[in-house]
């Protein structure tokens, strides 16, 4: 497999792209990402690539406008060096949450991105929990959306063994909370909330019994934290035992670590589609899985052209 595949990452999450690559049993590609003195992106690829099937590992995680760039460069410089095929694996998908025209006037950049994605050279996405399952309609290849459920599934049954209670933080989210509540037996409740404006929510009251239980809220990502943390408050004030959470996508901007710390929350799961930067790597709160060996496998299958699908469940 070593002479025809080739991993290349950017510079958004180089030790996942390592860690994928130690599991494929291959070494990185070798490139630089670098950036011209006025702030553009250079990028040099260091090794024949004609004919040969590339997986490029970048997250469009902050700053987003900079990794997003070096991730079309990249698929730039591949196209334009032959390669036979170039898969853009973007463990965290930025620019998903306006999907759609929610107010008059309002972008749509789930299609600007992948329309960018494809015509920069893409021939197939691989991502993981994308905030909105129709985003993968916006695109004209093919996308594989995985989801870091059966990582975090072996993690939750070895920690919360009785009285499990699956929470979603919104509506939105309940069909999520769903399929981690049914391979687990537990019981399933809603957080109600109203939002006012982005990034910022008030919760209004809790949908069923979390009276007693270990609460998980599960949700694709956690940016501000204000949604969660709100969420756990109110949790406890309906007599949640124990309130926990499970976010793939680490955004974690802003007040979030503070508002964690200080928050009823005894812990945060989180993968390593975004690395942990600043304070965030102190927090004791947070538990960090990895999804290299899920998106190594799912790399496997694309190169021998087989069958992903057993990867979505």
């Amino acid at each position: 497999m070593e002479s025809n595949i080739c991993v290349f990452t950017g510079n958004a999450n180089r030790p996942l792209a390592e860690s994928i690559c130690s599991i494929l049993g291959i070494s990185i590609g070798s490139g630089d990402v670098k950036k011209f003195s006025d702030g553009e992106t250079s990028v040099d690829v260091h090794q024949s690539i004609r004919g040969k099937d590339i997986f490029i590992v970048q997250s469009t995680c902050s700053p987003a406008n900079e990794h997003l760039m070096e991730l079309l460069i990249m698929l730039d410089a591949m196209k334009r060096a032959s390669a036979k095929r170039i898969t853009a694996v973007i463990p965290y998908f930025g620019y998903a949450r306006q999907d759609r025209k929610a107010s008059p006037r309002t972008p749509i950049t789930a299609k600007l991105v992948a329309n960018l994605l494809a015509v920069s050279g893409a021939d197939r996405v691989l991502t993981m929990d994308l905030h909105a399952g129709q985003i993968q309609g916006f695109f004209d290849i093919p996308v594989d959306n995985l989801y870091s459920k059966p990582v975090v599934l072996n993690y939750v049954k070895e920690r919360f063994l009785n009285n499990l209670c699956i929470v979603s933080p919104d509506a939105g989210g309940v069909e999520r909370a769903r399929a981690y509540a049914k391979p687990l037996k537990a019981d399933l409740a809603i957080i109600d909330k109203k939002r006012e404006r982005a990034n910022e929510s008030d919760v209004m009251h809790i949908i069923g019994d979390v009276t007693g239980k270990s609460c998980l809220i599960v949700d694709d990502m956690v940016d501000t934290a204000g949604t969660l943390t709100n969420g756990a408050v109110a949790l406890r004030e309906a007599g949640a035992r124990k309130i926990a959470a499970c976010c793939t996508h680490a955004v974690l901007s802003g007040p979030a670590i503070s508002r964690i710390d200080k928050s009823p929350l005894d812990e945060i799961v989180v993968t390593d589609t975004i690395p942990l930067k600043g304070d965030a790597t102190m927090c004791k709160k947070i538990t960090v899985l990895s999804v290299a060996p899920l998106l190594a496998e799912a790399i496997k299958r694309i190169y021998e052209e087989a069958s992903v699908s057993e990867l979505f469940l």
